[in-house]
C-alpha cells in the first residue's frame, strides 16, 4: 500500500499558505479590527486564546476567500480552524482527479456527504465555493443542523447545493443517512478525536499553549465544541472502526469514503479494520499543518470497472 507524503505544509491550492493579510480581512470583515494588534515580534495577530477573535477571524477568512457574507454559529459550538479544513478539500478534489486524467472535477455533478456537519458546515462551504460540488451534511445533533442551515439559508451561492440530514440513531453513521438512490463520490469525516470532556480540554490547553507560547491556564475550549463534536466513547479509533464497518453495507452507493486521522499511532487499528472489510483499495494521505500532522484515510469497494462506469459523467 503505498502512503502519500506532503512535506511543504498546506496544500499547494490552498490560499491559506501564506501569513494572514490582515488589512485586507478587516476590509471583509471591519470587525475583525477590534481583535487585531502588533505581536511581540512587530507582526498583526489576534489572540487565538480569545474565542471571539477567533470567531471574527474565521467570519473574515470566509467572507474573503469562500463569498460567505452571513455567519453564525451557536455560542459554544466548534469554531474550526479554516486552513487545515480547507486542505482536506483540496486533497479530496486530487483523489477524483486521479480518475480523470489529472483534471480537477468540479461543478453540481460531484456530490459529497459530510459526516458530522456541525454547527458550521465548513466543509460543505469551501467544498461548495471552490469546487461548485453539492453536499449531504449530517449530524446527531438538531440544532448543529439548524445552525448550519441557516448559514445556507443566509448565504445565496449555498442555496440549494446543500442538504442537512439527522441521524436519529446515535449508534449509525451511514444507515437513516444514505437513501437506496443516492450516489455521493465521497464521504469526508473529521471524527470527535478524544475520548472524554476532560481530555478534550486538556488537548485544548495544549493548543492554546502553542498558539500563545505560554501556558493555558483556561479551561475553556477557544476554537468552542461540544460532546458529539471533540470527544465520543472510545475516541477517534472507535469511532472511525464502526463508520469502516458499516460502510461496507453502502459500498455501490459511494466512490470513495475518507475520514481524518489525527494521531498516527492510532493507524495500526483502522488497517486492521480495513484488511477485515476488504475494501477493493485503501490508501493513506498525509496532511501538514504546522508542525502537526495529521492523515486522511481512503477505501473504495469499487472494482476498476466500476469506477471508470461511475466517472463517466464527471467534468
Amino acid at each position: 500500500m503505498a502512503h502519500k507524503e506532503n512535506k511543504k505544509g498546506l496544500h499547494k491550492r490552498n490560499p491559506h499558505n501564506n501569513r494572514y493579510d490582515f488589512p485586507e480581512l478587516i476590509k471583509s470583515f471591519p470587525k475583525l479590527g477590534d481583535y487585531v494588534s502588533e505581536n511581540k515580534h512587530g507582526d498583526l495577530s489576534v489572540d487565538f486564546a480569545n474565542a471571539q477573535a477567533v470567531l471574527c477571524l474565521n467570519k473574515a477568512l470566509l467572507a474573503h476567500f469562500y463569498g460567505i457574507k452571513k455567519y453564525e454559529i451557536p455560542e459554544g459550538y466548534l469554531c474550526p480552524p479554516i486552513p487545515g479544513r480547507a486542505d482536506y478539500i483540496h486533497y479530496i478534489a486530487d483523489l477524483l482527479a486521479e480518475n480523470t486524467k489529472s483534471v480537477l472535477p468540479k461543478g453540481s455533478q460531484i456530490k459529497g456527504l459530510d459526516i458530522g456537519i456541525g454547527s458550521n458546515c465548513i466543509y460543505p462551504i469551501i467544498g461548495n465555493s471552490v469546487y461548485g460540488w453539492e453536499f449531504v451534511g449530517s449530524d446527531i445533533e438538531q440544532e448543529s443542523l439548524d445552525s448550519s442551515q441557516n448559514i445556507v439559508n443566509f448565504n445565496p451561492s449555498l442555496k440549494g447545493k446543500v442538504e442537512c440530514r439527522l441521524q436519529l440513531n446515535h449508534d449509525s453513521i451511514f444507515t437513516g443517512i444514505i437513501k437506496e438512490d443516492d450516489r455521493f463520490d465521497f464521504t469526508l469525516c473529521n471524527p470527535p478525536f478524544h475520548k472524554t470532556q476532560e481530555a478534550a480540554i486538556a488537548g485544548n490547553k495544549r493548543k492554546i499553549s502553542n498558539l500563545t507560547k505560554q501556558v493555558a491556564e483556561k479551561a475553556s475550549l477557544n476554537f468552542g465544541g461540544k460532546s458529539n463534536e471533540l470527544w465520543c466513547k472510545g475516541g477517534e479509533v472507535a469511532f472511525i472502526k464502526a463508520m469502516m464497518r458499516q460502510s461496507k453495507k453502502y459500498a455501490k452507493n459511494c466512490f470513495w469514503f475518507t475520514t481524518i486521522v489525527s494521531k498516527k499511532g492510532n493507524l495500526p487499528y483502522i488497517y486492521d479494520v480495513l484488511d477485515e472489510i476488504k475494501p477493493t483499495s485503501y490508501d493513506t494521505i498525509d496532511m501538514q499543518h504546522g508542525q502537526k500532522i495529521s492523515r486522511i484515510v481512503i477505501w473504495t469497494f469499487l472494482t476498476k470497472d466500476e469506477q471508470k462506469e461511475w466517472t463517466k459523467n464527471w467534468k
